[in-house]
């Protein structure tokens, strides 16, 4: 394999650039990775919240919902 000399003249001319291999992530990839990190999170605080949540429901059930109007202030 020969070298080039490099002049002003031929720069830009046949000299080809190796490329660097890059290791880790892409953004593409470091994107769905935190997207799936918030999700987990936030089935996990669901999950966790979904007691408490149902009881809620079935108080404002009882208490009439929407129907009740003022009786209950």
């Amino acid at each position: 394999m020969r070298e080039q000399k490099v002049t002003v003249m031929n720069m830009g001319m046949g000299m080809r650039r190796r490329r660097t291999v890059r290791r880790g992530l892409t953004g593409r990839q470091l994107l769905a990775a935190q997207a799936a990190v918030v999700g987990s999170l936030a089935a996990a605080v669901f999950v966790r919240e979904l007691p408490g949540i149902v009881r809620e429901l079935r108080i404002y059930r009882m208490t009439g919902g929407l129907r009740a109007g003022h009786r209950y202030p």
